[in-house]
């Protein structure tokens, strides 16, 4: 039986293969002087624009999604007889996860027919985009909703997610690095690696000297923990710094060359949140990388 896969704006996946693929996505907003905004169409977004008014100032914020609001988005799948499987923000840096959850828990009590199964991603951006890219994978294949979640809980280990960032004052501000005090920040240039941990927080442990040695230590762990690079399509997001996609990609063609490599601007609320100058990649590899 077929069911629906959903997750949430935070998967940084393009609103083209979104609905290419049948798969929605909950909403996230955030806010300019105290006005809500909302990216529903990738394509529609000017991320030079939006990064470069951070830089000059302009203060973003986003908040979280209620239980309510992810009940107005899951209630009408299991009205029409749907089963729904779910694919979260890492709950190590929102509380999205539970607030689903809490959504999840009283539409299956009203709906006990249904079945409303939710994977915690512990991840962000193509970290989490990616997961979905699987489960439609394993949708096609015939997987049942039960088999495809505990393939994505398997899977999710595996998402390595490495990044750097030009200022830490984001992460900080909006308490997104959980060992911030570990971190001396931008003090003569020094350039943090950041990852997401076993549990999906943010943790900074690595640093490097310079813009240009941070994105080498992206690409040096790449090649230290990627796994079957031929066979898979990698992921780079960025805040408005395409000529560091363009090193950076160069230095993961060198030595193990993935299939393919999406691109996209990060999405306007978790790049609020890393801030502009933001590069992450993202790439299936060893669950070693998320330990160590």
């Amino acid at each position: 039986m077929s069911f629906c896969i959903m997750t949430d704006t935070s998967a940084n996946l393009p609103t083209s293969w979104l609905k290419e693929n049948s798969i929605a996505a909950v909403p996230f907003s955030y806010y300019i002087d105290g006005r809500e905004y909302r990216c529903l169409d990738t394509a529609l977004f000017d991320g030079h624009r939006f990064y470069s008014s951070i830089r000059e100032g302009t203060k973003v914020t986003t908040s979280l999604i209620s239980p309510s609001e992810y009940t107005e988005y899951f209630r009408p799948v299991v009205e029409r007889g749907e089963d729904l499987l779910f694919i979260s923000m890492s709950s190590g840096i929102s509380g999205s996860f539970q607030a689903a959850r809490i959504a999840a828990i009283n539409l299956c009590e009203e709906f006990p027919e249904r079945s409303i199964m939710l994977v915690d991603s512990i991840g962000a951006s193509l970290g989490e985009g990616f997961l979905a890219v699987k489960a439609e994978e394993l949708r096609k294949k015939g997987k049942s909703i039960e088999e495809t979640a505990a393939e994505i809980e398997k899977m999710k280990v595996s998402m390595c997610q490495v990044f750097t960032v030009d200022d830490l004052m984001y992460l900080r501000s909006t308490g997104r690095l959980s060992n911030a005090k570990a971190v001396i920040g931008s003090v003569l240039n020094i350039k943090p690696l950041l990852k997401g941990d076993e549990e999906g927080r943010i943790v900074s442990f690595a640093k490097a000297r310079g813009r240009q040695r941070s994105i080498e230590a992206v690409a040096a762990n790449y090649d230290r923990f990627v796994a079957d690079a031929s066979e898979q399509t990698i992921g780079i997001a960025h805040a408005d710094c395409m000529e560091d996609v363009e090193y950076l990609c160069k230095l993961l063609r060198k030595n193990n060359p993935p299939k393919d490599i999406l691109i996209v601007d990060y999405e306007p609320v978790t790049g609020a949140h890393v801030g502009p100058g933001a590069l992450a990649l993202f790439f299936f590899g060893s669950t070693e990388f998320r330990s160590e």
